[in-house]
């Protein structure tokens, strides 16, 4: 009998296993002697049954017992053949005391419940008074499996679900896939963890590998195992059993990590369970009983591209050049690629607009890469756009070259040719420098509105650690789990990790070099667009700004500058009374600041019932200047309000 042989063959197998049962009994009831001579039961080895015996370790007198309870659910008429060997007419089931008044060589602890039978729920006891009399049944799950189908317990299905293989995935992935099927086969008691950030793309790959093992990959949430002391021990006999019945291999998924608690439970439960695993996270979980970990590489631009190609394919209006974008922009698996093409096909016939199917395509990405980001980075929703700033030409268009930057990656570094001379260059960096309030991540914001961008600030305070390594980790976390999406990353006190250093003096000064150089490299291969901002450019190390693509310093503005922003600070909504811009401007503070003057005029003025007048505006000037620690001079409010200050 070959692997994957139909029910029918299985069945053939065990009607024959079950004849010879139905013979001895009746030869028993003939002659009471025949118990005592050897039952002779040879079974083909690639049957369920023989695999059964294999797994639980069932001795002949065990698999025996067994089959008395199948043939009492397949065999009419059994139940008569269970009282003339009892010689009781009520006693018309199997029981303990049938078996051993039938089959030789018995064994006491087959009958216990830390035997084979019964700690492997093969059969149920049932209800009595004397031990060998109760009846005994074969498990419902059991019978299935002895009769060639692969149903899985209900039990373990309500927490669980199979996923089918997709076929041939990107021959990056096909890769680890072969390499892991290779691992679980030739080490059968490791766990291994395929480390990624898209969880379903891990999935997919160990999925893939089972296939390769010929078992049928079921997946779970980590998160859903049970966490009570009883139901975790009955998962675990209902799924070791499920893993001696069939060929079965768990994928354990990690999509939430918390307080290790979820982590410990799972570790406790897979330290009893048989069969191959695959766990699939985004970092590591607590250890786990002898672990292999394999990182999950990026797919190539050129897989990613015949992904978008094959899954757009028929959609129409959609061109290779956007396709392109995609692949250079997003790095996506295959479930999330089909995913947002099957988003496009939804409305693709909605629109006429090959400017709207680009942006469904491109936000339906945008949405599928985002939750990664989740509890890392603090997501910022754009609302200010390039021409709103107010800035010098020179760091305008410094801003535009910067965007144009990121928007033809595809072009020069895939089209081009530049990927071949080496994944450093393919990111791009930036250094805002300038005082508070003059505009810096108000910049960031318009960027990121302009390539159509999430935009995530990561606080570089909060990031960096005291602990040798743990700062490369909070860094490693942020773009690997940033890279799916190519999101502009703003990354706030950039003096915390990049102020100037002084010679090396202790390990910690080594590894703060270590850790800036972490950040250079990371920042150099992003995808996407890293910005850093400094209050203090001078203090930032030297070497470091070289390897920075754009440095833009945000100047102060001037009077000009300043009533440009006052113009343009109160939304259309907002009644305001005779306000004097160019006064205003003489006001000497920064975008920022003058943005806080005029949300607390309004609330003023809101407050009064009245309109927003330059009386208001003072009012909440002295407020923010208090903030600020000076005060308002003369020149700077002369004529405000009538011809006193």
């Amino acid at each position: 009998m070959k692997v994957g042989s139909p029910p029918r063959a299985h069945q053939h197998v065990l009607a024959g296993a079950l004849e010879i049962v139905r013979i001895r009994l009746d030869k028993v009831i003939e002659d009471r002697n025949v118990a005592c001579t050897p039952l002779e039961m040879s079974v083909d080895p690639e049957s369920t049954l023989a695999r059964v015996a294999r797994a639980f370790d069932l001795s002949t007198f065990e698999v025996a017992t067994l089959l008395l309870c199948v043939s009492a659910e397949l065999i009419p008429g059994f139940d008569r053949t269970c009282a003339n060997i009892s010689g009781e007419a009520t006693e018309t089931h199997p029981s303990f005391g049938l078996a051993l008044a039938v089959f030789p060589d018995a064994h006491w602890d087959a009958f216990t419940p830390e035997g084979n039978l019964r700690r492997h729920r093969l059969i149920q006891l049932g209800e009595g008074e004397i031990l060998m009399r109760r009846p005994i049944r074969v498990e419902e799950r059991v019978l299935h499996a002895l009769m060639g189908h692969d149903a899985i317990d209900v039990r373990l299905e309500r927490r669980m679900i199979e996923r089918l293989d997709m076929g041939v995935l990107p021959a990056t992935h096909e890769r680890i896939a072969e390499r892991a099927a290779t691992l679980v086969t030739t080490q059968p008691t490791i766990l291994l963890h395929l480390w990624c950030d898209d969880i379903a793309m891990a999935e997919a790959i160990a999925v893939r590998a089972a296939s390769y093992m010929h078992r049928r990959a079921w997946v779970i949430d980590a998160s859903v195992l049970p966490v009570e002391s009883l139901e975790r021990d009955e998962f675990v006999r209902l799924w070791n059993r499920e893993a001696g019945l069939t060929d079965v291999a768990l994928v354990l998924s990690f999509t939430v990590h918390g307080d290790g608690s979820v982590e410990r439970n799972a570790a406790d439960m897979l330290a009893r369970m048989s069969g191959p695993v695959f766990l699939v996270a985004r970092d590591g979980p607590v250890a786990m009983r002898e672990l292999i970990r394999l990182r999950v590489p990026e797919l190539a631009f050129d897989e990613q591209l015949l992904l978008w190609q094959r899954a757009t394919h028929g959609i129409g209006r959609v061109s290779d050049a956007l396709l392109r974008d995609l692949a250079a922009q997003f790095k996506l698996g295959p479930t999330a690629i089909r995913s947002a093409a099957n988003e496009l096909q939804t409305h693709a016939s909605a629109t006429h607009d090959d400017g709207e199917i680009a942006r469904i395509l491109w936000r339906a990405c945008r949405s599928h890469a985002r939750p990664r980001m989740a509890g890392l980075a603090q997501f910022i929703e754009v609302k200010t756009r390039l021409a709103e700033l107010v800035l010098p030409e020179t760091q305008r268009d410094m801003l535009l070259a910067l965007i144009g930057q990121v928007r033809r990656r595809a072009v020069v570094h895939h089209g081009w040719g530049f990927s071949q001379l080496g994944p450093r260059g393919s990111g791009t960096s930036a250094v805002f420098a300038g005082p508070s309030g003059t505009g810096k991540t108000m910049a960031a914001e318009a960027i990121a509105e302009a390539l159509d961008l999430d935009l995530f600030r990561i606080d570089l305070s909060a990031v960096v650690s005291k602990y040798i390594g743990e700062t490369e980790e909070n860094l490693r976390r942020v773009f690997d789990a940033a890279e799916a999406g190519g999101a502009v990353l703003l990354f706030d006190e950039a003096d915390a990790l990049f102020g100037k250093r002084t010679e090396v003096r202790d390990s910690h000064d080594r590894h703060a070099n270590i850790e800036v150089s972490y950040l250079l490299q990371r920042m150099e291969t992003y995808c996407g667009l890293a910005v850093l901002t400094t209050n203090m450019r001078k203090a930032l190390d030297d070497a470091f700004l070289r390897r920075v693509q754009f440095i833009v310093d945000f100047p102060f503005p001037d009077v000009d500058q300043r009533e440009r922003i006052w113009r343009g600070v109160f939304p259309e909504q907002t009644p305001v009374l005779a306000l004097d811009y160019r006064k205003l401007a003489r006001l000497s503070v920064a975008g920022g600041n003058i943005r806080s003057i005029a949300r607390n005029a309004a609330y003023i003025a809101a407050d009064r019932e009245q309109a927003v007048g330059m009386q208001h505006i003072l009012e909440a000037a002295r407020l923010e200047y208090v903030k600020l620690g000076r005060s308002l001079s003369p020149s700077e409010v002369r004529g405000w309000i009538g011809t006193s200050a």
